[in-house]
């Protein structure tokens, strides 16, 4: 079977019954002590947790909530983040590392009482995680992450033998760690939300940000929020007053996903950084004698590489790795990441005391999430924060042990900027029916897109973002920036920001498409 064959949806948006399906109203006028920006684990945490605590909160997602990011994670609660504490000491101490792994642990903890809280089925299970290595030159690694791990607090343990059905060379291992299904355990949140009073919105997309005594929030449609706070909770912000975007990087990574006799299902959560990384671990089906496998890897800067390459690659080793899978889903996900590899949780700025934000979760969202709506709460209703949300804070200045990275992401940008205007470009006349590409036409650039019965739709190549050009991922269908990770469909529209308005239509001889100076629709990612 070829990865074209595989259902292209994520697995936990096709598992959530039918009667799960949200059918919150787009927002048109309100207003609240608190606008929550995001419907993912983030925002829906957060808006939960504030209302828990007696605020009325209205919650406004661009599409569906529960969809995006947080509807394609692999659903690892851990805090066994790889490499993570030895890159933490490396980069900056040993007390950062520390107070990391102490909000981990404790978003894990917070993460079970939500859960017990629900009384929801959402697939909660104790499982350990795990940190490995196949080849043996990696050990010093490992032997240097245990160490670090340790002296963070971590009772981590190595080993030599795991549950996985090929050899390696040793591994970490933290017991008492979760697993979970992302969007059931997401929709229970959004109806007790719901009971609870909260307004949901779906399919509004926030467009602009007005920060002062009052804040106000106002989508594509014209529709406005009001509060006196307002938190950002989007993924990658979507305001670029935050200066957050200089400080982080998007990577995006595959998964692949299939049933798997349940006797040659691990019973853990396993990482490792080699082949490009791979990540897995299973959950259950309604057959009892078949549990699914979810793998996830190959991470790669969006629009710098095609995902079909990932795509295969990705199948191939879980097949040669684990043949008696049958797989079935392949779908797509995108992390951030901050240039000192750590989250940005707080203030959205100096200069402001009524916005805040999350983001730069480095794939670790379950966790990291779940930190930071307690962190964002602790915020907005006076109570005192813990030590490590200094750590986090957006506002901190970058260390030096942080400006090769930022120096490097920004000369990464540049490239981009300039660089991709200046590579010559095919002509129209080369796009086959069901591609698309940044092409040459009367002298102008083009994002142009060649439907399967020949008709031509062109779209303006500028990111509407900060005007790096689009590329075209053809595994995925969709125009990717490569400078912040902003996607769109082949009609321009947002499939994912921090883009918020879509590519412009344009208009040649050769395309039939009415240009109206933006896209059809509002396309939030499904």
């Amino acid at each position: 079977m070829s990865t074209e064959s595989l259902t292209h949806r994520s697995y936990w948006t096709d598992s959530a019954p039918a009667t799960e399906t949200t059918t919150f109203p787009p927002l048109r006028e309100d207003h609240a002590d608190v606008v929550v920006v995001g419907g993912g684990l983030v925002g829906l945490l957060t808006a939960w947790e504030l209302t828990r605590n007696g605020a009325d909160v209205v919650l406004v997602e661009a599409g569906r909530i529960a969809a995006a990011v947080s509807g394609r994670t692999s659903a690892k609660v851990t805090a066994l983040h790889g490499f993570t504490y030895s890159s933490l000491v490396e980069r900056h101490d040993e007390a950062t590392a520390g107070l990391y792994a102490r909000s981990q642990l404790d978003a894990l903890q917070y993460l079970a009482g939500v859960v017990e809280a629900l009384d929801a089925d959402v697939g909660w299970q104790r499982v350990p995680a795990y940190s490995y290595v196949e080849a043996a030159r990696e050990l010093p690694r490992l032997q240097t992450e245990e160490r670090a791990a340790t002296a963070a607090g971590l009772p981590v343990r190595a080993v030599t033998e795991v549950d996985l059905p090929f050899p390696v060379a040793g591994g970490l291992r933290l017991d008492d760690q979760y697993q979970f299904h992302p969007r059931r355990f997401l929709l229970a949140v959004a109806a007790d939300l719901a009971r609870r009073g909260a307004r949901i919105y779906e399919n509004s997309r926030v467009v602009k940000l007005h920060d002062g005594v009052v804040g106000r929030v106002s989508t594509a449609d014209g529709a406005t929020a009001t509060a006196p706070d307002v938190v950002v909770a989007t993924h990658y912000p979507v305001f670029d007053r935050s200066g957050a975007f200089a400080r982080l990087a998007v990577r995006r990574e595959v998964v692949v996903a299939g049933s798997l006799p349940a006797g040659q299902a691990p019973g853990g959560m396993y990482l490792t950084f080699e082949d490009r990384t791979r990540s897995l671990r299973c959950a259950p089906l309604p057959d009892p004698g078949r549990r699914l496998l979810i793998v996830t890897g190959e991470k790669f800067t969006p629009g710098e590489e095609d995902a079909a390459g990932a795509f295969h690659r990705l199948t191939d080793w879980a097949r040669v790795r684990f043949p008696g899978v049958r797989l079935s889903h392949r779908w797509a996900t995108q992390d951030t990441f901050s240039t000192d590899g750590l989250p940005l949780v707080g203030r959205l700025n100096p200069a402001t005391r009524h916005v805040l934000l999350a983001t730069g979760f480095a794939g670790w969202g379950m966790s990291g999430g779940a930190m930071a709506a307690r962190l964002l709460t602790d915020y907005l209703t006076g109570r005192p924060r813990p030590p490590w949300s200094r750590i986090y804070d957006p506002r901190r200045l970058p260390g030096f042990s942080e400006a090769g990275e930022f120096l490097g992401h920004q000369a990464f940008v540049a490239k981009h900027f300039v660089g991709d205007r200046l590579h010559s470009a095919p002509p129209l006349t080369e796009l086959a029916p069901g591609d698309g590409a940044v092409v040459e036409h009367g002298g102008e650039r083009y994002a142009a897109y060649r439907e399967p019965d020949g008709r031509v739709r062109l779209l303006s190549a500028r990111c509407t973002h900060l005007g790096c050009l689009v590329r075209f991922d053809e595994a995925e269908r969709e125009w990717a920036c490569p400078c912040h990770g902003s996607r769109f469909a082949v009609d321009g529209s947002v499939r994912h920001g921090p883009a918020t308005r879509p590519l412009e239509t344009r208009d040649t001889p050769e395309s039939p498409f009415e240009g109206s100076g933006e896209g059809s629709g509002s396309g939030s990612e499904p």
